[in-house]
């Protein structure tokens, strides 16, 4: 059997001028990298407004679990297979970032037959979106520094300065930095830290900005600091958000590549659904919509993250109304959830994947509180019986759902025929009335016990009087509209990573909110979540290296 990227590297690729003009795209309307990469330019993209939108999927999954969802699989496969049955389609994803490339997970630019190519590219540097978005955020931090260095004119308080730094990599000995040592040369010693680039707030205003101009007012908005009487310091007092903006212009534009298929794929933006809002950029979704009958796109993790922000802050923000969603789950995450080993994953064992799938139930029922049909896609594994299943099939009819088993890794689009046709019936059918879980006007703590209680199923959520403080000084602020971006552990509906299946009963503690203004959201981290993840034991880079050929190996 092939692996990922002998696959991969067996593509076909068109021209990516071919691979445009599928939905009409002219080549003066494209910045290429190279063959096979190009970006839109800014000028098209705005003569696009009007008309009627396609109609957007969203792919989302169960938790995570070591024996893998492959979300990112299917929706390549799904957005394939609407192009085979005849459908104008394309895939809205987001760019890989280096960091969990170089440590646990690989890359990520699908699977088997239904991937994205070119692979190595797109996990490796890309167009540089990741790179320009470092950039920007470090030169602020730079330029905060040295304001203070040179008089400190906005009278910033060094002890409340909130802007910390970001690098898209894992490196945990960073979290926590000491600053500016060394003399008086080097400015004024003081703790910060780091973070990974995919949590930065510039890699949430980049996917949730509408155009240059969007851009450089979000930017502007940022929170970096306060003064001695609490009043805020915003990026564009210390004017860093023209340079910024100017960093970032080429970045806003959304990469277009292609499936194995030939089919077109947009990737941009990356943010974590584990620490930020997990959705790629509105501004390619946007543009999709524009271009495509039906555009297939997806969340990070599960669906109590990913699905929740796409729908609470991406939809409720860019004004978008998903007209269906494909909840991802294997065989092994369900078995996985119920309690089986990873050893002994290949085993059929019926009764743990009926514990397991009570991770599943509590998906489906979490995506019918926005209104949206869902269906749930059985990413086949050559180790499912036929016996486990039809349980996954029954248990989704069970629900109220439908279970239909894809083969897209083996069979590419051939093998998610099924679920394109079904995805087209229930969206023809117009059943969709989506609407977000909680209003503008609640309280920011009630809207972060709306998810909790709602999504996760907890009975309480753990905040002292200095978090619920803060929270009452930012709606006093004019912050209180904002939705919530909750942070915790993507591994289980509690913030108990080792708590799988479907806990209820259990409490969500808030650590720490940040007020991210410039993206229009309030960061809640909760439990031991980490905004700069560590390597693991044995990191990915250990076998990431060059053949003898000079071709990447290890990265998949």
């Amino acid at each position: 059997m092939n692996s990922d990227i002998d696959i991969a590297r067996a593509a076909n690729m068109l021209p990516i001028t071919d691979v445009a003009e599928k939905l009409g795209i002219p080549s003066t309307a494209l910045a290429q990298y190279g063959n096979d990469k190009a970006k839109l330019t800014a000028d098209y993209i705005k003569s696009l407004n009007g008309g009627e939108d396609g109609n957007l999927i969203l792919v989302t999954a169960v938790n995570p679990t070591p024996a893998g969802e492959g979300k990112t699989t299917t929706t390549v496969g799904l957005g394939d297979a609407l192009n085979r049955i005849g459908k104008r389609a394309t895939i809205c994803i987001r760019e890989p970032s280096l960091g969990p490339c170089f440590g646990m997970k690989g890359g990520a630019a699908g699977g088997g037959h239904a991937q994205v190519v070119p692979m190595e590219d797109i996990n490796l540097h890309f167009t540089g979106d990741f790179h320009a978005i470092t950039s920007a955020h470090n030169l602020l931090s730079a330029m905060i520094d040295n304001h203070i260095y040179w008089g400190n004119a906005l009278e910033i308080d060094q002890r409340r300065v909130v802007w910390r730094r970001v690098l898209d990599m894992n490196d945990r000995a960073l979290r926590e930095i000491i600053a500016s040592l060394g003399g008086v040369a080097n400015g004024f010693p003081g703790q910060s830290g780091f973070d990974i680039t995919v949590a930065s707030e510039i890699m949430a205003i980049l996917c949730l900005a509408e155009d240059l101009e969007d851009l450089q007012r979000r930017l502007g908005n940022i929170i970096i600091g306060y003064r001695r009487d609490k009043t805020v310091v915003t990026c564009r007092d210390v004017q860093a958000d023209g340079a910024m903006t100017v960093l970032l212009k080429t970045a806003l534009q959304p990469n277009l590549v292609q499936t194995l298929e030939n089919n077109p794929a947009f990737i941009h933006g990356g943010p974590f659904a584990n620490i930020a809002h997990g959705c790629n950029s509105v501004i390619a979704t946007k543009t999709a919509l524009k271009l495509a009958d039906y555009v297939v796109t997806e969340a990070g993790f599960g669906a109590d993250l990913g699905a929740e922000k796409f729908f609470d802050i991406k939809c409720r923000k860019a004004g978008l109304s998903p007209k269906a969603v494909v909840i991802v789950a294997t065989i092994r995450a369900l078995k996985s959830n119920g309690g089986v080993a990873k050893a002994d994953l290949n085993e059929e064992n019926l009764e743990a994947l009926k514990k397991g799938c009570a991770n599943l139930g509590r998906h489906i029922e979490n995506v019918r509180k926005y209104g949206v049909p869902a269906v749930v896609a059985i990413n086949h594994f050559s180790s499912d019986t036929d016996a486990e299943v039809a349980l996954v099939e029954e248990y989704a009819a069970s629900m109220g759902s439908e279970a239909i088993l894809c083969r897209h890794w083996a069979d590419g689009s051939a093998g998610t025929e099924n679920l394109a046709n079904r995805m087209v019936e229930i969206i023809e059918g117009g059943v969709a009335q989506f609407a977000p879980i909680y209003g503008d006007d609640l309280s920011l703590f009630e809207k972060i016990e709306t998810v909790a209680k709602t999504i996760y199923r907890a009975d309480e959520v753990l905040a002292d009087k200095k978090i619920r403080d803060q929270l009452r000084e930012w709606e006093e602020a004019g912050f209180g509209h904002l939705p919530v971006c909750m942070a915790k552990t993507q591994y289980s509906f509690s913030t108990d990573p080792n708590l799988r299946g479907a806990p209820s009963n259990h409490s969500v503690p808030v650590r720490e909110v940040r007020l991210s203004a410039g993206a229009g959201f309030i960061v809640v981290i909760c439990g031991a979540i980490m905004t700069m993840p560590g390597l693991p034991r044995h990191p990915a880079a250990e076998q990431i290296g060059l053949d003898d050929n000079g071709q990447v190996v290890g990265l998949f």
